[in-house]
């Protein structure tokens, strides 16, 4: 398949870490039939655009992401697992809402964000999928305190796998159906709690997880719950203004011990999407060297951030102007990342969550 230089005719926004970054700077032309509404027949079958060391954009499939490992190397994964977290139903005054939730904060609790033509108040009920009782506690900033009002032996997690819908993107124009239970989840996943999947991960099957092993390739887990937020578009023009929405992240000592192995000796932390990115570089950013951390992160990575952990990065494609097009532009440089989404456009790759891939095999140092 075709191959090109990716720095040819791309000369006008150099690199730099002493811009003032703006929005519209991360702002690409998308045709919406390239927005993926659906999965490809098998996971693996996605497209997968390789950006290489020697500054050239590859076509493959991600059936071939395996040849670009190299013995030695660690990738790191999300093992997150995505929630039913999307309920429908009406408030006590039978206006229609929406809730989806953000954070199930213990077995009863939730914080969660509320769509309706008017905000339920603090104390007022919601009667949810016809059958479930939901108390609005209080607020916090965006979010809704919500009380689940359950018998004593279910939790939160219980009713939203009997109730929920999968929240799927807001760019994917269509109800969720059972199949996406299965599909918009990575076959790792395992710790519940996401309200959006880390999507660099739904290419990989189990055998191809097999197949890296073989190569001795090792494969660690990290924890990062996505949340809503992370289709919260940008509002701001200057970059410097834009508040970071917060996740729930988790890096064990385990990890830590095996990512200071691998560069001992000299493999590469090879992050299986922008999830991964942020708790590693975040754990990092935290103790200024990279310790086992469990907590929060609001973490917004720009062109110019120091990357101290991560070598590789696969992922997918994303929103324009959204903070994850900014950080992989931070990680393999703002010139590289707009033409090969520019070369992703003209060459017809699936966009999104449901779309197709990239690895970038080489981070870029703004200078």
């Amino acid at each position: 398949m075709a191959s090109s230089n990716y720095r040819k005719n791309n000369k006008e926004h150099p690199d730099t870490s002493e811009k003032n970054w703006q929005r519209s700077d991360f702002q690409f032309d998308l045709p919406g039939e390239l927005i993926a509404q659906q999965p490809t027949s098998e996971r693996h079958a996605s497209r997968l655009l390789v950006v290489t060391p020697d500054e050239k954009l590859e076509d493959k499939y991600f059936s071939d992401f395996i040849d670009y490992l190299t013995p030695g190397d660690l990738l790191i994964m999300n093992d997150t697992r995505v929630i039913p977290a999307r309920l429908l139903g009406n408030k006590d005054t039978s206006g229609k809402v929406e809730v989806l939730v953000e954070r199930v904060l213990d077995d009863k609790t939730v914080l969660a964000h509320v769509r309706s033509s008017k905000s339920p108040k603090a104390g007022s009920d919601l009667i949810l999928e016809g059958s479930l009782n939901v108390t609005v506690k209080g607020r916090e900033d965006d979010l809704f305190l919500l009380e689940f009002k359950l018998s004593e032996e279910l939790t939160v997690f219980d009713a939203l796998e009997q109730y929920g819908h999968i929240p799927l993107p807001p760019y994917i124009e269509r109800q969720d159906s059972q199949s996406d239970r299965e599909r918009y989840q990575t076959v790792y996943a395992s710790k519940p709690g996401a309200a959006a999947a880390p999507t660099a991960g739904l290419h990989f099957t189990n055998n191809i997880l097999s197949d890296i092993k073989t190569k001795d390739v090792e494969i660690a887990n990290i924890t990062l719950h996505v949340g809503a937020g992370t289709f919260q578009p940008v509002r701001v023009d200057d970059l410097n203004e834009h508040k970071m929405h917060s996740e729930w992240i988790s890096l064990d000592e385990s990890v830590v011990k095996k990512i200071k192995q691998t560069k001992q000796n000299g493999g590469r932390v090879i992050a299986v999407g922008t999830t991964s990115v942020r708790c590693l570089e975040s754990a990092f950013a935290k103790a200024g060297e990279l310790k086992p951390f469990t907590g929060e992160t609001d973490i917004f990575i720009t062109p110019g951030f120091k990357f101290n952990v991560v070598d590789a990065l696969l992922t997918n494609f994303h929103l324009s102007e959204s903070t994850l097009i900014m950080l992989v532009s931070a990680f393999a440089g703002y010139e590289t990342i707009m033409a090969a989404y520019k070369h992703a456009v003209a060459e017809r790759y699936r966009f999104f969550s449901y779309g197709d891939a990239m690895f970038i095999t080489t981070k870029k140092v703004d200078v």
